[in-house]
């Protein structure tokens, strides 16, 4: 089955569990309201396909991978909603309907990002079935680290300040690193990290999902600048206007597909064993720079 297949069937599953924890676990308060919005039906659910890939590699089980990516996916909705907030990139849609801020109110929409941040905390801490406390504790410890300052966060604050900016190749990767890569990172290691895998495969997990959210953003770039609205669901060519600094700007398509494809052969190379029993890995790899095309 070809990779989109693969993610489309993934995210029907992903996408009805969802739904039923939040419905669970949220009430029916405007808040409430505001996060269902932005979170339900969004997207590709990559990252949640990734722990779902992660998870099959080490056998951890389908409710403590969805659990993982049901928290991760919160995480996801939440920045969204932080970035498209007249303050930060100030978009009035998203996911092909009217972004938060425009839909609730910007306070509304603040909180809803805030309760949302909170409620990944909230399932990764109360809902794994069968984890040790102290992996679980590590867990947490990484995904608030994926997140702030050193990840999510941080890559989005520097997003911010190389607008309209002179900045090199080498920041501009370190930006997706953190802006993109890290969640990613997150997502792919997760499962490693909590069913007893040695540290090599531990750090090759982390590795891979931060190539993986590399190649991800420099795809995510592209499509920006020639996708339309119904295609990508927000204001296309957004970036250009806003003078984003991005690896596209800097080296163009074809700079980016060759270093694209430079980093994934390298990474191959490295650890090939882990591709040699898992073929799904360079495919999925591959499957960012197809958007190129």
């Amino acid at each position: 089955m070809k990779i989109n297949k693969l993610i489309d069937h993934h995210k029907l599953e992903f996408d009805n569990f969802y739904k039923r924890i939040l419905e669970a676990k949220l009430d029916k308060s405007i808040l409430a309201k505001a996060m269902k919005y932005s979170s339900i039906k969004g997207g590709k659910r990559i990252r949640a396909f990734l722990v779902s890939e992660a998870s099959k590699i080490v056998n951890l089980s389908k409710h403590n991978a969805m659990i993982i990516s049901s928290s991760i996916e919160s995480i996801h909705s939440y920045s969204l909603i932080h970035d498209d907030l007249p303050s930060m990139d100030n978009d009035d849609f998203r996911r092909g309907k009217p972004s938060n801020h425009r839909k609730f109110g910007e306070a509304t929409a603040i909180l809803a990002g805030d309760a949302l941040h909170d409620f990944a905390f909230q399932l990764l801490s109360g809902n794994l079935n069968n984890i040790d406390e102290k992996k679980n504790i590590k867990l947490i410890n990484y995904l608030s680290l994926c997140t702030g300052y050193q990840g999510l966060a941080g890559g989005q604050s520097l997003d911010l300040i190389y607008e309209n900016k002179n900045i090199s190749k080498k920041k501009i990767i370190e930006m997706y690193h953190k802006k993109t890569g890290r969640l990613f990172e997150f997502s792919f290691a997760s499962p490693f990290m909590i069913n007893k895998q040695s540290e090599k495969r531990i750090n090759f997990s982390k590795n891979y999902g931060s190539l993986f959210g590399t190649l991800f953003q420099i795809a995510d770039d592209f499509i920006d600048e020639t996708n339309t609205f119904k295609e990508i669901g927000k204001t296309p060519g957004k970036d250009r206007k806003q003078g984003k600094r991005t690896l596209l700007s800097a080296i163009g398509k074809t700079g980016v597909r060759d270093y694209g494809i430079k980093i994934i052969e390298e990474f191959i190379k490295k650890y090939k064993r882990e591709f040699f029993n898992n073929p799904i890995l360079e495919k999925l790899l591959y499957y960012n720079l197809e958007k190129l095309e």
